[in-house]
């Protein structure tokens, strides 16, 4: 059977960068894979990127360059296809003018892009392709970008903080691999729940830590307030998106000076109980 599912909707319109969806998660409220046309001016550039999909690029005019961490980077032409594999961190540019189709299996969605932003427009294009691909309103969206509290939380294993002390840095061991980032929480209600969801196979004592953005803010590290994320390989619970919920994303480590307080979490073999002091 044939039938029209949707249509192109445009989902950046930035100063030499336009990207149209043809199918996904906008175009055809579908998440089982996207595809888009994209242009760009020579010149351009996106920021550092990091996949939680594969994606497929066909080059129609022009040239793509990719900049891959710790590789060679790789030129694609007309003409050409190249995987970009899911986990990959990759910078694209365009040194001239340049037409492609993107294919990401799953969808496109912002909480599978993470996106190292460092101007305002990029900023910009960011806050608009969460709220084209918002669950709710984007009234809701904006509500919970503004009210993000203020108080976050981590949780890790007693040994790793030990260690962190004396780096004077802590880093998750997922951290590379998650997209260059430290999950937290503000809800601290939250916080067993995903510790039994995560890390119920780890061994050892564990320590929840307690920060401010402030601080963070102070060392020049900013936070996003994303959907929830995986941690590792480890899917996050579908519960949490049907939820809706918006997790804070610290785009870095954590400096030990900006923790404030350290409460032992309690366990019943690998089952978390409790936090002492806090929940």
């Amino acid at each position: 059977m044939a039938a029209v599912v949707g249509g192109s909707v445009a989902v950046v319109e930035a100063d030499g960068f336009h990207i149209d969806e043809l199918a996904g998660n906008v175009a055809t409220k579908e998440d089982t894979l996207s595809i888009a046309f994209v242009s760009a001016k020579a010149g351009a550039s996106e920021p550092w990127l990091t996949l939680h999909y594969d994606e497929w690029i066909a080059v129609r005019t022009g040239s793509i360059a990719i900049e891959q961490e710790g590789l060679a980077n790789v030129t694609v032409r007309a003409g050409q296809t190249v995987k970009i594999s899911k986990g990959t961190r990759f910078r694209p540019s365009f040194p001239e003018d340049t037409t492609y189709i993107p294919v990401c299996i799953p969808a496109f969605s912002p909480s599978r892009c993470i996106r190292e932003d460092v101007t305002e427009e990029g900023k910009d294009v960011a806050l608009n392709l969460k709220k084209l691909h918002a669950s709710g309103t984007v009234d809701d969206l904006e509500y919970c970008l503004k009210d993000s509290p203020e108080v976050l939380y981590h949780m890790t294993s007693a040994a790793e903080w030990e260690q962190a002390i004396a780096d004077k840095v802590y880093y998750p061991k997922t951290y590379e691999q998650d997209g260059h980032y430290t999950h937290a929480t503000g809800v601290p209600s939250r916080l067993v729940g995903t510790a039994n969801h995560f890390y119920q196979d780890s061994q050892g004592d564990w320590v929840c830590l307690q920060f401010r953005r402030a601080a963070l803010k102070a060392c020049g590290i900013h936070v996003r307030d994303e959907e929830a994320m995986p941690v590792g390989d480890k899917d996050v619970d579908p519960a949490w998106v049907s939820k809706k919920w918006i997790c804070p994303h610290v785009v870095g480590g954590l400096p030990t000076s900006v923790v404030e307080k350290v409460f032992k979490m309690t366990r019943d073999g690998k089952l978390f109980t409790g936090i002492e002091g806090l929940v």
